[in-house]
């Protein structure tokens, strides 16, 4: 809060000290008054000190009303910065009062009669601090053609009015200037054009109500004060050196006399050269194509005077030759026993091996058994792998890279078609450390002559694939772990083989599989099933990689009967490279089984696959099934050909039965016949060929019958005999057979004859609609079954019947009342056609 009520000291004290900072000589602290008041219309305001102070400072603060006099209602109070400080009856009051924090603090005085405050009079008193010594005090004139500018650093804060004047002194004049400028922790002030033949003298003074101080004279020339402008230059280099470059200046520099520093980009440090006085320059050491940043600044005096600001420039260092030897590695697969695929990888060179722009790789395949390779061996390829199709023989194989300026050292490898006589490392593991890393180790071959290790690694989905990408590291003999960091994930199986060199060859692989981090798989596997006679094949495919989540340990068949609450039966497949099958046996027939599968990896099982139902059928019912449809397309196929069907006809006759083979007789022709027919006058026939009968048919009793057979006869059994068994056969050692009484006669009164007319007949009509279709396996047409004497009678009876019917399908079911037992007959078929 301003007052207008101020004292005149204090008047001429604000009005003086502006007018003395121009002159010569400060003003001091002993000369500013002691005390400060302030006088208003309804009273005066004093402090024993003056209106401003430092923290700490204590103050006696005094109020008096003038003229008037108050009533005992009425008091009189100082207030600080609003609050109530002190009070008392009467027409004067006062207080102490110790300042603590910098900055303004008001204090009024107030009557307060019967709750209304009145407003007597105050003072301001502020707290800060005294000017410090100003410091750093420089002069620049940016060019030869600029103002100079003085700067300098004020100290602490005054937190009050403090006031700074530069005095600029040429030995003979004095410049005063008062600082215009606003900012609390610097100084600056701009001088008009200054001569380059002159010394000057620059001091700056600092006042404020508390005190004044002055800075340390600055004594300088203009030469020493001028700092040029960034010179504007280019680098150059020559083409057959990377390390000799041509400077070229814009415009000319203002100075002579400059430095220059220079960094490759991809660094911090600079290297330096301090005198540049020309515009050729011979840098050592510089990269091959390398992007640099070149630095130049200058200054008028080769001892004296300012350096200007840095002036960049950037540009790229010239191609060199590769100087780098290639890192190498193949894989080789046999096509044939005459080919073999050979994949070959290599790394790319680093930037400083490769010293410029690799164009592309040069691949030569050199044959172990010739001397110089052909000229088409020499392959060129813009990628870092390739892959050939060569005879199954050893290559030497070089591989060189080539730029603008020229090509590496060549690096080779020597393939051989056999590695078995060059034993693996032993004992391969691989630990899952997490961060995507894995560590690798083994125990050294049996042979101990090794020149070093190769540890090669891909991910187990695309590791069998010949050109697949893979990772790999060459090690030293003496190393026998690794930890793998190159190109590893997560949740992802890698195949791991090391190798063993020896010499220029590398020897058998020994793989493990690893990761540096597993979970449960995501997914099961997909299975599908085969029955069996009594069980079922189990088959599935590979869980994609990504849903893997790590190396698959194992895989895990349930089978469950299938509305029986029963715990499922696990079937555990601990080998995860095995083939993905597995047969389930002793399955019940008809059962109901439920099936699916999971995999796990080292964290654990994942979720099933898909779900099957199976029930297996019982294994008569298929057999019968398979046989008789086998059977029916069998003989359908035979028998839409005329030739196979009579080779299919042929192969039957030899493979059935003797007695299959054989025409079936005629019962006409039987020796019963031919006396039917002398005895047919004599006989007196019933007009029914079983005589009434008004009781049970009772069994006849059977009467022998024989007949003398010529040589080559033919025994024919019509029917079986009474205890169902085939009657022996006549040879050596067995009697002749006996034919037996027909039923239902006595043996003196047999209608014989009429009744095996009759059968004849009969057989005759059933035989004609099979012999229509069927021939006889004893020749290609039916011949006569009768003999002359017969032939005429029943010319229609023929022995085209088909061999392989058992004679029993075609014997006819009799028409009459009755049984007919015909146990024996003897029959001369010496007439039959073979």
């Amino acid at each position: 809060m301003l007052f207008a009520w101020i004292v005149p000291a204090a008047v001429r004290l604000l009005v003086h000290f502006p007018a003395g900072a121009h002159g010569k000589g400060n003003v001091t602290a002993g000369e500013l008054p002691r005390g400060a008041a302030e006088i208003c219309d309804k009273g005066t305001m004093t402090a024993n000190t003056t209106s401003h102070v430092q923290p700490g400072s204590g103050i006696t603060l005094s109020c008096q009303l003038r003229g008037r006099r108050y009533t005992e209602r009425c008091r009189i109070a100082i207030f600080f910065n609003g609050s109530e400080h002190v009070k008392s009856f009467g027409g004067s009051v006062s207080t102490e009062f110790t300042v603590h924090a910098y900055g303004k603090h008001t204090f009024t005085c107030k009557t307060d009669c019967e709750y209304k405050k009145t407003l007597i009079c105050g003072i301001d008193i502020e707290s800060g601090n005294p000017p410090d010594e100003p410091s750093n005090v420089s002069c620049i004139q940016h060019g030869t053609d600029g103002h100079p500018v003085c700067t300098w650093d004020k100290g602490r804060l005054t937190y009050i009015t403090t006031t700074y004047v530069l005095q600029l002194s040429n030995g003979t004049d004095v410049l005063r200037v008062l600082e215009e400028s606003l900012n609390k922790k610097f100084g600056s002030l701009a001088l008009s054009k200054l001569n380059f033949d002159s010394t000057y003298t620059v001091v700056v003074a600092a006042s404020n109500e508390l005190g004044s101080a002055a800075s340390q004279p600055l004594v300088f020339t203009l030469i020493d004060i001028v700092k040029p402008h960034p010179p504007n230059f280019l680098v150059e280099f020559e083409n057959s050196s990377v390390t000799n470059c041509t400077f070229f200046w814009h415009d000319g520099p203002q100075a002579q006399h400059c430095r220059l520093r220079y960094r490759p980009l991809t660094r911090q440090t600079w290297s330096a050269v301090e005198s540049l006085n020309s515009e050729n320059c011979s840098l050592r050491g510089l990269e091959p194509h390398t992007a640099y940043e070149f630095q130049a600044s200058c200054k008028i005096h080769p001892e004296r005077g300012l350096w200007s600001s840095w002036r960049a420039y950037q540009t790229r260092t010239p191609e060199a030759a590769p100087s780098g030897l290639l890192d190498i590695w193949y894989r080789q697969q046999d096509v044939d026993p005459e080919r073999q695929n050979i994949s070959l990888f290599w790394k790319a060179l680093s930037a400083s091996e490769a010293r410029g722009r690799i164009l592309g790789y040069t691949v030569t395949f050199e044959d172990l058994a010739r001397r110089s390779p052909p000229a088409s061996a020499a392959l060129v390829s813009t990628q870092t792998s390739y892959a050939r199709v060569t005879p199954r023989v050893g290559y030497r194989i070089t591989i060189t890279a080539e730029n603008s300026r020229g090509t590496s050292p060549p690096a080779s490898v020597v393939t051989d078609p056999g590695t078995q006589d060059l034993p693996p490392p032993q004992k391969v593991s691989a630990v899952a450390l997490g961060n995507s890393s894995i560590l690798v180790t083994w125990q050294p071959p049996a042979r101990p002559t090794v020149g070093g290790y190769v540890v090669e690694w891909a991910d187990a989905e695309s590791s069998s694939r010949p050109q697949s990408p893979l990772a790999w590291v060459k090690l030293p003999a003496s190393n026998l772990s690794a930890v793998l960091a190159e190109r590893i994930e997560d949740d992802v199986c890698y195949q791991i083989s090391v190798f063993a060199l020896y010499r220029d060859r590398a020897g058998q692989a020994a793989s493990v599989r690893g990761h540096s981090r597993a979970q449960a798989p995501s997914a099961g596997p997909q299975m599908h099933t085969t029955p069996r006679a009594n069980g079922v094949v189990v088959s599935w495919a590979a869980i994609p990689a990504r849903q893997q989540r790590g190396c698959i340990t194992g895989y895990q068949v349930y089978l469950q009967k299938k509305d029986r609450g029963e715990a499922p039966g696990v079937y555990a497949v601990a080998d995860a490279r095995a083939p993905r099958s597995l047969y389930v046996a002793d399955l019940q027939p008809g059962e109901l089984y439920a099936l699916w599968m999971t995999a796990s990896t080292a964290a654990g099982e994942g979720p099933r696959g898909n779900s099957q139902l199976l029930r297996l059928e019982s294994a008569g019912d298929w057999t019968t099934v398979v046989l008789t449809c086998s059977f029916f397309i069998f003989s359908a196929c035979v028998c839409s050909v005329p030739l196979a069907r009579k080779a299919f006809l042929s192969l039957l006759s030899v493979l059935v039965p003797q007695w299959q083979s054989k025409a079936i007789p005629d019962p006409a022709n039987a020796t019963w016949a031919k006396n039917y027919t002398s005895m047919k006058a004599e006989l007196s026939l019933p007009s029914s060929p079983f005589p009434p009968s008004t009781s049970s048919f009772e069994e006849p009793e059977l009467t022998a019958v024989e007949e003398a057979f010529a040589k080559g006869e033919l025994r024919v059994l019509l029917g079986s005999g009474a205890d169902g068994e085939w009657p022996p056969a006549s040879g050596p050692g067995h009697d002749e057979p006996e034919y037996g009484a027909l039923p239902g006669a006595e043996p003196d009164q047999q209608p014989l004859p009429d009744l095996y007319k009759r059968m004849a007949v009969e057989v005759t009509e059933q035989t004609q609609a099979v012999s229509e279709y069927i021939a006889s396996p004893a020749a290609d047409t039916a011949a006569p079954c009768l003999p002359p004497a017969t032939a005429g009678e029943h010319a229609e009876l023929e022995c085209g019947l088909l061999s392989v019917f058992p004679t029993a399908f075609l014997t006819p079911a009799l028409p009459y009342d009755g049984n007919l037992t015909l146990d024996r007959v003897k029959i001369n078929c010496s007439s039959f056609t073979r």
